[in-house]
């Protein structure tokens, strides 16, 4: 049995010539990237995150939303040896409450000696409603954010206009909406997704795309990952689900097949039929 179809490689896309996902400097072994909020206990986060696989985990920063009702701290719940921590502007709508939080984060994880500390997913959100993010707030504060040495990773729209224009104030990484966050519809817009890869990317092929919000599924991430995303972050998808740790199973193993999937190369769409055996040496009966 060949290498790459040893089922005791684990599925590592890694050593099947899909190398790591390298953000901001940082390595990342893993492709999925996992939230932390929603779980219905902290022993449930974190045996969700490890049987994920994920190595950066993000974090809301907000004092009330770092403490649970007990009053713990889910800070003391995370390995900052294991994770890369990402600390995220959840919450915020304007860009100066987004710019706060920011600096907020940078703080807790400059005490914690963690090697992401100047990192920020960054969120400024347009309403409560539909929680979509403010083109124009999005756009002041990662400006103001990479200014003072932030590494942003920010999510946005699929909106291929606005993503470019991220990427051109500086931004790590551009994480555009799959659909509107926690709402579980997977991938409402291909085609826009596409054509912001193909912005991103262009005589850029490295800088990192990540598919940021909507996952319900499992397919959800294979989907994207197909498309050529580099990397999914999720959160509500695994910790509502009913079973949290089996959906992390699944999501590891999708976020790895759909990175695979695209790296093969899938075969063109064709309207008619094409017969899988050849023609060579068929018995051609006489008419």
């Amino acid at each position: 049995m060949s290498r790459t179809a040893d089922a005791s490689e684990g599925l590592d896309e890694t050593a099947m010539g899909g190398g790591p996902l390298v953000v901001g400097g940082i390595t990342l072994a893993s492709r999925l990237v996992v939230g932390t909020g929603k779980y219905a206990t902290y022993a449930d986060m974190a045996r969700s995150l490890d049987a994920s696989g994920t190595d950066c985990v993000t974090v809301a920063v907000r004092r009330e939303r770092l403490l649970n009702a007990a009053g713990e701290n889910i800070l003391d719940h995370l390995d900052a040896s294991r994770y890369a921590l990402l600390p995220n502007t959840a919450g915020c709508f304007s860009a100066d409450d987004a710019v706060r939080v920011a600096r907020l984060g940078r703080e807790l994880l400059r005490d914690m000696g963690s090697a992401t500390s100047e990192w920020v997913k960054l969120e400024v959100l347009g309403d409560t409603k539909t929680l979509l993010p403010d083109p124009v707030g999005t756009l002041a504060a990662t400006e103001k954010l990479v200014s003072e040495g932030f590494t942003v990773l920010v999510y946005t729209s699929d909106d291929p206009v606005i993503a470019k224009r991220l990427k051109d104030l500086g931004a790590a990484s551009v994480m555009p909406a799959g659909s509107p966050i926690g709402s579980g519809q997977g991938i409402l817009n291909p085609n826009n997704l596409r054509i912001c890869l193909e912005y991103l990317k262009d005589g850029d092929p490295a800088y990192p795309v990540i598919v940021d919000a909507g996952v319900g599924t499992a397919s959800d991430v294979a989907a994207a990952m197909e498309l050529g995303a580099d990397g999914v972050l999720l959160n509500t998808a695994i910790a509502h689900a009913q079973d949290p740790v089996r959906m992390a199973v699944a999501m590891k193993a999708a976020c790895v097949a759909g990175r695979l999937a695209f790296l093969s190369g899938r075969i063109p769409r064709r309207l008619y039929a094409t017969a899988s055996s050849p023609d060579e040496g068929r018995i051609v009966q006489p008419t």
